[in-house]
């Protein structure tokens, strides 16, 4: 059974930093993309950011695009995102995901379809 488990996420200043955290078990991802979406209740689950197999490409949402920073650990089988300069905009829950597909780079913003195991999310929120 695949898991992926988020953490990191909490409660920081408008300005402040925060990284995030996803652990996946069950099988490893070394030939799969992982990403982070997130969600605010009522609306669809928005891209953040994406990393290839390798490490060695990266794509990032326009709004966070400066600020966060999506890397990965294969042996620990660990994506983690780096968050600066957090805005009050940047609050809702974050999830990580692992691409169905394996070995893709990324020169555009994936398919949520893309995507198939989630983690259950972890919860930002950023006070003004």
């Amino acid at each position: 059974q695949v898991q992926l488990v988020e953490s990191g996420g909490g409660l920081v200043q408008a300005g402040g930093s925060l990284r995030l955290s996803c652990a996946a078990s069950g099988r490893a991802f070394s030939r799969n993309g992982l990403g982070w979406f997130r969600q605010t209740p009522g609306k669809e689950r928005e891209f953040v950011a994406v990393i290839s197999w390798s490490g060695g490409s990266t794509y990032y949402a326009d709004s966070v695009k400066g600020r966060f920073t999506i890397s990965r650990d294969n042996n620990k089988n660990t994506v983690y995102l780096e968050m600066n300069s957090l805005k009050p905009e940047d609050t809702p829950v974050y999830c990580c995901t692992a691409d169905r597909y394996a070995l893709r780079v990324y020169t555009s913003a994936p398919a949520l379809h893309d995507f198939g195991s989630w983690g259950q999310g972890t919860q930002v929120t950023v006070s003004s």
